[in-house]
C-alpha cells in the first residue's frame, strides 16, 4: 500500500468513527483512544473495557460528593414522579425553583441576593454580562459597555464567555477578535496593569470586571496577595460592577461555601454552576446584589424588564437535586472537610516539589491543585501515564497538571494520588 493509500485509509477510518463529536479536542488525536466511562462509584469511575480509575479531577471540577450517590438519584426520581418541571416565565413558577432560590439567598455572601437560575456556567456568564450592561443602560450611562477580564481566564464558551476569555486559543477562528467586541483583558496578577487598563479605556466606558477567585482552566492560579482586594477597590472607586465567576469555586471547593468568603470580597454579581448539584443535574445561575436588582422590582409602570430567560431556567428536577445536595454537604460537613484536605494536599505537593526538580511550581487553594512541570516533561504525557496507573488528572495551560478530587476523598487516597503523580514523573524521566 502506498503512503497516499495509507493516509486515505486512516482518514476513512476517522470519518467512519463515532457520531458523537468530542468536545474541546483535536479530533483525529482522540478517536480510537477515548475512554468510555459507563459507571461511577464514589471517587471512582469505570470504563467500558473494565478499568477502575480514581477521578482526580472530579469530572470537570464538579463531582464534589462523588459519583452515583443514591440519595440524589432518589431525589430526582421522586421529583420526576410529581413534576419533571414547569417554566418560571412571568406569572408562573414551580415550588422547587422557589425553594432553591430561598436556599441560595440564605447562603449567598451577597446580602439580600436575588437569584437568576439557568442551565450552567456558560449560561450564567452570559446572563451576568448582559445584566451588567443592562444595569448601566437603565442608569442612563449607555457608554458603559466594556467587560474587563483577566489574562488566562476561562468563563465558558458561549458568546460572552468566548469573548471575555483570557485563553487565546478559545477565541481564535470566529472571524473577529471577539464575538462581542466591547471586551478587554488585564494582567492575571499585575495590579498596576489593571489600574492602567481602566485608566486607558476610561471608567465611563467599563460596565464590569469579571474574575475567578482562583483561576481554574487557566492553570489553577490563586490570586496574588492583595490582587482581588485591589480589583474590588478599583471597581468601587470607578463605579464598575464586580462579577465573581464562582462556577468552579462555589459550594465548597476552596473550603468556604464561596470564594468571596475566603478572600473577603463583596461582588455585585456571582455566577455559579457545577458544585450546586455536584454535576447530578445541569444547573447554574447568578446571585444578584440589591444595587442591581432593586430597580427591576420597583412598583411602577416604568419599571424595566430584564429580557432574559430560558426554557430550563428553574428546572424543577434540577432544583430538587440541588436542594438535596445541600442537605448532604451540610450533614456530612464536606465543606469544612475541604479545609482539612487542603493541608494534606499542600504538604504532599511541597514534598513532591522538593523531591523532583522536574516540578517547576506547585499551587494549592482548597481542594484545587496545579503542578507546573519543567519543559522537558509534558503535562499531557504525564496525564496519559496516570491513566495507566489508575488515576485521572488533566493537562492545563502552562504545562500544568490539574488536581481537584471529590470532597469525599480520604487522606490516604489523596496521598496515594500524589504518589502516583510522582511515579508517573519518575517513569517518564527514565524513558
Amino acid at each position: 500500500m502506498t503512503l497516499q493509500e495509507t493516509a486515505s485509509s486512516a482518514t476513512a477510518h476517522l470519518l467512519t468513527g463515532p457520531a458523537l463529536w468530542p468536545a474541546q479536542a483535536h479530533t483525529p488525536s482522540v478517536l480510537g483512544r477515548q475512554l468510555v466511562i459507563n459507571r461511577g462509584e464514589g471517587s471512582y469511575v469505570f470504563t467500558s473495557d473494565g478499568r477502575r480509575l480514581f477521578d482526580g479531577t472530579a469530572g470537570l471540577w464538579h463531582a464534589n460528593i462523588g459519583h452515583s450517590n443514591p440519595e440524589l438519584a432518589q431525589a430526582a426520581y421522586e421529583q420526576m414522579k410529581q413534576l419533571e418541571t414547569y417554566h418560571i416565565f412571568a406569572r408562573f413558577a414551580n415550588d422547587k425553583a422557589l425553594a432553591l432560590g430561598e436556599r441560595l439567598a440564605e447562603i449567598s455572601p451577597i446580602e439580600r441576593s436575588k437569584v437568576i437560575l439557568n442551565s450552567g456556567g456558560s449560561d450564567a456568564i452570559d446572563v451576568a454580562c448582559k445584566l451588567a450592561r443592562r444595569h448601566w443602560q437603565r442608569e442612563g450611562r449607555s457608554s458603559k459597555k466594556v467587560i474587563l477580564s483577566r489574562e488566562f481566564a476561562y468563563h465558558g464558551l458561549h458568546a460572552y464567555g468566548t469573548s471575555i476569555g483570557g485563553l487565546e486559543f478559545n477565541r481564535e477562528g470566529y472571524g473577529t477578535e471577539s464575538l462581542v467586541p466591547e471586551t478587554a483583558r488585564v494582567s492575571f496578577n499585575d495590579r498596576e496593569h489593571v489600574a492602567a487598563t481602566v485608566a486607558r479605556i476610561g471608567a465611563d466606558n467599563i460596565a464590569a470586571i469579571v474574575t475567578e477567585p482562583v483561576q481554574g482552566t487557566g492553570g489553577v492560579n490563586p490570586p496574588a496577595p492583595g490582587y482581588l482586594e485591589m480589583i474590588q477597590k478599583i471597581c468601587r472607586e470607578n463605579d464598575i460592577l464586580l462579577i465573581l465567576d464562582e462556577v468552579i469555586t462555589g459550594f465548597g471547593r476552596l473550603g468556604t461555601m464561596f470564594g468571596a468568603e475566603r478572600y473577603s470580597i463583596e461582588p455585585d454579581l456571582i455566577t455559579f454552576a457545577k458544585g450546586v448539584t455536584s454535576g447530578y443535574a445541569p444547573l447554574g445561575g447568578v446571585l444578584v446584589s440589591p444595587r442591581v436588582w432593586e430597580p427591576f422590582y420597583v412598583d411602577s409602570p416604568d419599571t424595566p424588564i430584564f429580557r432574559h430567560g430560558a426554557t430550563y431556567a428553574g428546572h424543577a428536577t434540577a432544583a430538587a437535586v440541588a436542594l438535596r445536595h445541600f442537605d448532604i454537604l451540610e450533614r456530612e460537613q464536606l465543606v469544612p472537610r475541604v479545609k482539612e484536605l487542603e493541608v494534606i494536599l499542600r504538604t504532599e505537593f511541597d514534598l513532591l516539589a522538593q523531591r523532583r526538580p522536574a516540578v517547576a511550581d506547585v499551587r494549592v487553594a482548597g481542594l484545587l491543585g496545579g503542578i507546573t512541570l519543567a519543559d522537558h516533561l509534558k503535562a499531557e504525557q504525564i496525564c496519559d501515564d496516570l491513566i495507566e496507573l489508575g488515576y485521572i488528572a488533566r493537562p492545563l495551560r502552562g504545562n500544568t497538571v490539574q488536581v481537584s478530587p471529590p470532597f469525599i476523598i480520604t487522606d490516604h487516597e489523596l496521598r496515594l494520588f500524589v504518589a502516583a503523580i510522582d511515579q508517573a514523573i519518575i517513569e517518564r524521566e527514565n524513558r
